[in-house]
Parts: structure tokens; C-alpha cells; sequence
């Protein structure tokens, strides 16, 4: 035989995806215990809302309001692989308010910018 069967390249590519899918869940895993990194990011998030803009640096804050809610995402899938108690709920309930925040931001203030 002169080169692999289409069950043998499945079986390879099957491997692969569940050995990526492995090593992402270990690195979001090590978000868990991050208590002050959240706690950081929340002050960057709450001064950002509350800046106020002129019309010329619309475009600017939505690229901004853009970047911080996929970082919110980011953070609240990686606190989604901690350990079920009661420290995740409250970091997964803050997270939720915080991109449920910038949500309305951006549909308030740009859409159509």
C-alpha cells in the first residue's frame, strides 16, 4: 500500500483535533484562582464605560468597547473550566454583567458608526 486509507487519515485527524482540544481546556484552566486579574480587568472595564466621548472619537471608543466585551468572553470562558463552587458562580455572574454591559454599549452608541 503506497499511502494511508481514508479510515486511517480520519482516525489522524480525529487524534489531532482531540489533542488541541485537550491542550486549550489545560491553558484556560489555568485562569482558575485569577481572582485579582479579574478584579484588575472589572476597573479597566467600569473606567472605559464611563469615559465620555465627542462625536470625532465615536469611532475609537467602539473599536475599544469592541475589544473589551471579546475580552470579557475570553475571560468568561476560560472561568467556565474552573471547578464548580461558589467562587466561579460569582465570577461567571459578574462576567455575564459585564459583557451583558458592553453589549449595550455597542448597540446603543455604535451601531451604524
Amino acid at each position: 500500500m503506497t499511502g494511508l486509507s481514508s479510515t486511517d487519515m480520519l482516525r489522524i485527524l480525529i487524534l489531532a483535533t482531540a489533542v488541541l482540544i485537550c491542550a486549550a481546556s489545560a491553558a484556560d484552566a489555568s485562569y482558575c484562582g485569577q481572582s485579582s486579574e479579574l478584579a484588575a480587568a472589572q476597573a479597566r472595564w467600569a473606567a472605559l464605560r464611563q469615559s465620555r466621548i465627542g462625536p470625532a472619537e465615536a469611532e475609537k471608543i467602539c473599536r475599544a468597547y469592541g475589544k473589551n466585551f471579546y475580552e470579557a468572553v475570553e475571560v468568561r470562558q476560560a472561568a467556565a473550566l474552573c471547578d464548580d463552587s461558589a467562587v466561579r458562580k460569582r465570577n461567571l455572574d459578574t462576567l455575564d454583567a459585564e459583557i451583558d454591559a458592553f453589549n449595550k454599549l455597542i448597540a446603543v452608541q455604535c451601531i451604524g458608526s
